[in-house]
């Protein structure tokens, strides 16, 4: 999948976490005007009826300040993950609350933990280190921000203030930073160029061809070029007259030395007339 198709903009990218967030909503007006015991029903550590808040926790809070303090960063977040990690948004959004909601069923105090904070620490980390592990510019880029934004929750995965769950954002914090390390092939890879390949060649780039040997830019390469194809040319075309030169040389050579092997071997026939001497 190209980086193109990564970062692309859909109506899920806002969609999905305003339908998550109007749920949220309305199982908090439902709490407060019809069902009370809805409140109850969160993560209660080590108990069998508290595995049930894994599920359910995230969308039940204590009163108006706890939801509306939760919802701006979870659709924040939200649409963050579904625009930048969109292959991979539901598998991070399904089993991070299961895997904080179960990390805080194990190290939470015997209390009922509810609230959507778990699964925000889910997203800050596993946004955050997985923009870090990833190496590209626009996820580093993202994780900057987000720690620009939401750095200072790192201070609630301690137990610094009563009434507030420190297991269920530690749990988020270490699921996220989990899923930042399992989740590696479904996300946008850096840009690789083409001289960044192992079988590039400087002499086969067109631009570097416009470089002499002294670093001189060269401007009109094709006159270069059909200049030495030119000089080519007349080289090889003089390489073939001298070669035609000597090939009719040795033609010659061989043509006169077999004339002169016939002559050895037949030699002319000469009539020689003698003249008597008349005697006296």
């Amino acid at each position: 999948m190209s980086n193109q198709q990564h970062f692309k903009y859909s109506t899920g990218v806002v969609g999905y976490p305003i339908f998550f967030l109007m749920l949220i909503w309305i199982v908090f007006w439902l709490q407060v005007r019809f069902f009370p015991v809805i409140k109850t029903w969160g993560i209660v550590p080590e108990t069998v009826v508290g595995l049930r808040g894994i599920l359910l926790s995230p969308f039940i809070h204590a009163n108006i300040e706890h939801i509306y303090h939760n919802s701006i960063p979870l659709v924040v977040l939200s649409m963050a993950l579904f625009y930048f990690y969109r292959p991979i948004a539901w598998k991070v959004l399904l089993f991070g609350i299961l895997l904080s909601g179960l990390i805080t069923w194990v190290i939470g105090r015997p209390s009922n933990h509810i609230g959507a904070s778990g699964l925000i620490y889910v997203l800050v980390s596993f946004i955050f280190f997985k923009g870090i592990f990833a190496k590209h510019f626009r996820l580093i880029a993202l994780s900057l921000m987000i720690i620009f934004l939401y750095g200072s929750m790192i201070w609630y995965v301690f137990p610094i203030k009563d009434g507030v769950s420190w297991e269920g954002h530690l749990g988020g914090l270490v699921t996220g930073f989990v899923f930042a390390v399992i989740f590696r092939k479904a996300i946008a890879k850096p840009d690789r160029y083409v001289w960044q390949e192992p079988e590039y060649n400087e002499e086969d780039d067109p631009f570097l061809r416009h470089f002499d040997e002294n670093g001189n830019f060269i401007e009109n390469l094709e006159i270069e070029d059909e200049t030495e194809i030119e000089d080519e040319t007349e080289i090889e075309f003089e390489n073939e007259s001298e070669n035609q030169l000597k090939g009719g040389n040795q033609a010659g050579n061989e043509a006169q030395n077999k004339v002169q092997q016939n002559d050895n071997t037949n030699p002319p026939n000469i009539n020689y007339i003698y003249k008597e001497t008349p005697k006296s």
